[in-house]
Parts: structure tokens; C-alpha cells; sequence
């Protein structure tokens, strides 16, 4: 099997070799180990592969040599195609009395007595002293002085409105606000769980291997096996459209090869790349078009009044942002960035969100519940009934609607 195969994160000219053991007769997979990627184009691409008698194996793309290996290499297949001489035993075990520690904890270690390993990580930092102006009484967050309950609010069906809570603006000035507690520090008399220090082991015999014997499928080769070509076969698998194949060649002269990639492939691979030269030569055209626009508009926004004297340096920076490809491209997408911020403000009103606490969530119109359908409605009942009388009743929210 020998192609392209781009899919995902593979990337790679297949080289797959189906080999029969002369001993065992069956054929086994020999993959080529590190084989070279595929062009990252969507040009017309040949790919050569061309296997000589001295057991040599070239690839190349597009006529270059990307690759180049030995069949009889344990290093260039996988798995190679000469066994090897011998195998793990399959039938041999590990002893039981077979001990693999190279380190083994010390025996007669103790624990020191001083050794507490109840201590906490952390403890208070007795030396910490509450800044000065802490607010001790009030708290972090407020009542929402600006809310009012929405007149649809239905507080039989609702439960009891709540104003959102806001950030305490006193809280900004002063240091903290709310009960002070003492921070927390590493404990010196922290050691944690103790364990006895290793040792070397004495009964260590090393990582366990099984015995050697001779491999029944090795077999000495001086060339492959290759069965002769009966048909061609093309795998495709894909998930795009506009991949063709044609012109497979097979032939015993690489200079026919040669010559049929000049004449079948090279005209055709030309001219789709002076087609890509004039299709990126028209987006070049297409981005400079854009760019005059941009500049002239950014030239007129240098005249405005509230630049000042900073519009010396906004038309030095115009200039070199003219002629540097990179610093014109970060302009073009900041005037993008720019004129899409004004549109959403002029859009959307430029109202600054406001951050809805949790618990206040629950707290919406009753028009956004409409929806309980009937069997929600008797399952809560029917679990109002099986709640204590006594119980005080639960308020309920809009999360359970």
C-alpha cells in the first residue's frame, strides 16, 4: 500500500508491505517506520516510490527524494521483515519468591518522638494585628438601594421580593469589611504522616525477565518476497470533495518514471501554480483596496479637533503603518474592532450590564413562569400536603416554577 494519507493529525506517504513468512506461511504487515508528510497545498502532487535490487526503498514528492531506506533494516520497518533470533518464552513465569524492590523501607527505622503528625498544614498568624479602620459592623454586600419590586410581583405566588445585592461602597474605602479573622500561615511544626527511609534492598534480584528461546518463525533473508503485481487498488476515504487520482504507473526503469512525472504531471503542476500566483496577486490587490479605504478615513479622523497635540504622532504612525505589511494589517483590524464596538454601543445603547446575584435570579417577572404546566402544579401541592403542618411554610421561587 503506498500514498497519501492526510486525515485529522495523521500526515503521511503510506509505505505498507504485506511479507510471507517462509516458515509459517502467513503474511504479516511491515509498515514503514517515519514516513515523510503530504503536502499541505491543493496543488497536483506525484509520489514515487521505487524499490530497487540491492533491497534499497526511495520515495519521493513530486520527483524529490523525501525518504530513502532498507528493507533489511530493523530500523526502518515496523515490525521488521526479518524476525528476530530469539523470543521471550511464552511459557515461562516469574517466581514467587522473586523480589523486583531495588529499595525497600528501613525495618528498624522509628518514628522520632518529636514527630507529630496530627499538626495542621496551617495555622493563625498570632503576630497579625486587624488594620486600622476595618469596618467590623458592616457588611460586604448591600440592598440594592435603586431596585424596586416589579409592580406585576405576585408575592402569594412569588414568595417575598428581595432587592439584588450590590457591592457596599464603604467597603472601597476602608480596608475590609465584616467579622476579621486572623490569616492563616504555614505551621512550622508541620512534618506530615511520617514514613522510615529506604534502604537497599538486599533480597533485590532485578526486573524479572523471561528466558530466551529460539524464535520457530525466524528465517534469514537476502531479498523480500514480493508476489507479483496482479491488480491495482485505490482506497479512498475522505470527507471533501475535489480529490482526484489518475495516471498510476507502474514499469521496471525509474527513467520511465521520469520521464512520464515531466510530461503527465509537470505541465499540469505549472500551471496551477502561476493560477495560485494570480489568485493571491488578487487578494493582495483586493486587501490594498481595502487599505486605501481605511487610510482615508483614518487620515480624516486625524484632522478631527480632540486629537490635539498628539496628531503629529497619530500621522507618523499612519505613515509607517503604510508601508510595514504587519503594522497595516493590526491597524486594519483594529479600525474593524473599533467600528464594530461603536455600532454595538449606538446598537445596544451602551448600558452597562448589571451583575444579577445568584439568589436574585430566582427573583424575575411572573410572566417568565406561564409555562408550569398542570402536573407541576399538583406535584407541588401534593408536596405541600406531605410536608409537617407544624413546618413553616416554604416560600417559593421562581427557579422552582
Amino acid at each position: 500500500m503506498f500514498g497519501p494519507d492526510k486525515c485529522g493529525a495523521t500526515n503521511k506517504v503510506h509505505f505498507i508491505l504485506k511479507h510471507k513468512n517462509p516458515n509459517s506461511g502467513e503474511y504479516i504487515e511491515h509498515h514503514l517506520k517515519y514516513p515523510p508528510s503530504v503536502p499541505s497545498d491543493k496543488l497536483t502532487h506525484v509520489y514515487t516510490a521505487i524499490l530497487k535490487s540491492d533491497n534499497e526503498l526511495r520515495i519521493l514528492v513530486d520527483g524529490e527524494e523525501k525518504k530513502k531506506v532498507n528493507f533489511l533494516s530493523n530500523d526502518d520497518f515496523e515490525p521488521p521483515l526479518v524476525p528476530p533470533k530469539t523470543i521471550p518464552d511464552p511459557d515461562d513465569r516469574k517466581p514467587e519468591d522473586w523480589d523486583e524492590r531495588a529499595k525497600i523501607p528501613d525495618p528498624v527505622a522509628k518514628k522520632p518522638d518529636d514527630w507529630n503528625e496530627d499538626a495542621p498544614m496551617e495555622i493563625e498568624d498570632e503576630d497579625a494585628v486587624k488594620p486600622e479602620g476595618w469596618l467590623d459592623d458592616e457588611p460586604e454586600e448591600i440592598d440594592d438601594p435603586e431596585a424596586t419590586k416589579p409592580e406585576d410581583w405576585d408575592e402569594e405566588e412569588d414568595g417575598e421580593w428581595e432587592a439584588p445585592k450590590i457591592d457596599n461602597p464603604k467597603c472601597e474605602e476602608a480596608p475590609g469589611c465584616g467579622e476579621w479573622k486572623r490569616p492563616m500561615k504555614r505551621n512550622p511544626a508541620y512534618k506530615g504522616k511520617w514514613h522510615a527511609p529506604l534502604i537497599e534492598n538486599p533480597n533485590y534480584k532485578g526486573v524479572w525477565k523471561p528466558q530466551l528461546i529460539g524464535n520457530p518463525n525466524y528465517f534469514e533473508l537476502d531479498r523480500p518476497n514480493f508476489d507479483p503485481v496482479a491488480a491495482i487498488g485505490i482506497e479512498i476515504w475522505t470527507m471533501q470533495d475535489g480529490l482526484l487520482f489518475d495516471n498510476i504507473l507502474i514499469a521496471s526503469d525509474e527513467r520511465v518514471a521520469e520521464s512520464y512525472r515531466g510530461t503527465a504531471w509537470k505541465p499540469k503542476f505549472d500551471e496551477e501554480k502561476e493560477k495560485q500566483k494570480v489568485e493571491e496577486a488578487a487578494d493582495s490587490e483586493g486587501l490594498k483596496g481595502v487599505q486605501k479605504v481605511v487610510f482615508y478615513y483614518l487620515y480624516k479622523v486625524a484632522d478631527l479637533p480632540f486629537l490635539g497635540d498628539h496628531k503629529v504622532k497619530f500621522l507618523e504612525f499612519l505613515e509607517k503603518a503604510k508601508k510595514q505589511p504587519n503594522l497595516t494589517i493590526g491597524v486594519l483590524l483594529s479600525f474593524v474592532v473599533v467600528f464594530f464596538t461603536i455600532l454595538l454601543k449606538l446598537v445596544f445603547g451602551g448600558k452597562k450590564p448589571t451583575k444579577v446575584p445568584a439568589k436574585t435570579r430566582t427573583q424575575t417577572k411572573k410572566s417568565d413562569s406561564v409555562e408550569t404546566s398542570n402536573n407541576q402544579e399538583s406535584s407541588k401541592e401534593k408536596d405541600e400536603q406531605n410536608e409537617d403542618p407544624a413546618a413553616p411554610r416554604r416560600r417559593n421561587t421562581r427557579r422552582e416554577n
